[in-house]
């Protein structure tokens, strides 16, 4: 049954904002954009929500037809709706964050992105839209999740060591934290556990390797 409306409705778009720890550092997937508006620049991944799709479904297919990307957990940010956000029209959208292990990470550009890459956040090109307020809120976001002590498991490999795990840690705070007091929190905390395996680099004494204990609940934390 076609709708008839009194007044213009804006449309609907998401945008996803995939972290990642990638070469001791961290990382967020851009495109560049194919087509007008900022055709040439650098964005977030996204585009326009279908008539029967869900929001969530969205960001999925989005981040799959741009990157190539798939992310197992996504959670919304925030909804931005300032009227000017978009030059084309009205268009309000929704921004998921997706952690993804670098592992994971084998973006392919597709769809209206001629190219996909991975920047650290300490040295970002001008983005398009409104796209670095959105990064800085998803940043933000990571902070306050690990300053509750939730530990940002999801951007972990399938192993790693206790010493990856704090430099995540660091690079999301911004600080340098004492190792010591770091591994007794972790422990205590028991949402790892150690796989039997050890890590050896170079001269290096050997680490322990570590996995999550349950990646099934990690969507609810």
């Amino acid at each position: 049954m076609p709708y008839r409306y009194d007044y213009p409705h804006p449309a609907v778009a998401v945008d996803i904002v995939v972290f990642t720890i990638d070469d001791a550092d961290l990382k967020v997937l851009l495109i560049r954009r194919r087509g007008p508006p900022f055709a040439g620049g650098w964005a977030l991944p996204g585009g326009f929500v279908g008539i029967d799709e869900s929001l969530k479904r969205a960001a999925w297919r989005e981040l799959r037809e741009e990157t190539g990307v798939s992310a197992g957990i996504l959670e919304q940010l925030h909804t931005f709706g300032h009227p000017q956000r978009d030059p084309r029209e009205r268009v309000i959208s929704v921004a998921y964050l997706a952690p993804v292990p670098a592992d994971r990470l084998r973006p392919e550009p597709a769809s209206d992105a001629r190219e996909a890459r991975l920047f650290s956040v300490s040295d970002l090109p001008l983005l398009a839209f409104d796209h670095a307020k959105i990064l800085r809120l998803a940043r933000e976001r990571l902070r306050q999740k690990l300053e509750k002590s939730v530990l940002p498991l999801e951007l972990m490999g399938a192993s790693f060591t206790l010493t990856e795990l704090q430099r995540a840690c660091e690079l999301i705070l911004g600080v340098t934290l004492d190792k010591r007091n770091f591994h007794k929190k972790v422990h205590i905390m028991d949402v790892i556990e150690a796989t039997g395996e050890e890590w050896r680099e170079g001269q290096h004494r050997p680490a322990k390797l570590y996995r999550v204990k349950s990646r099934r609940d990690l969507t609810d934390r």
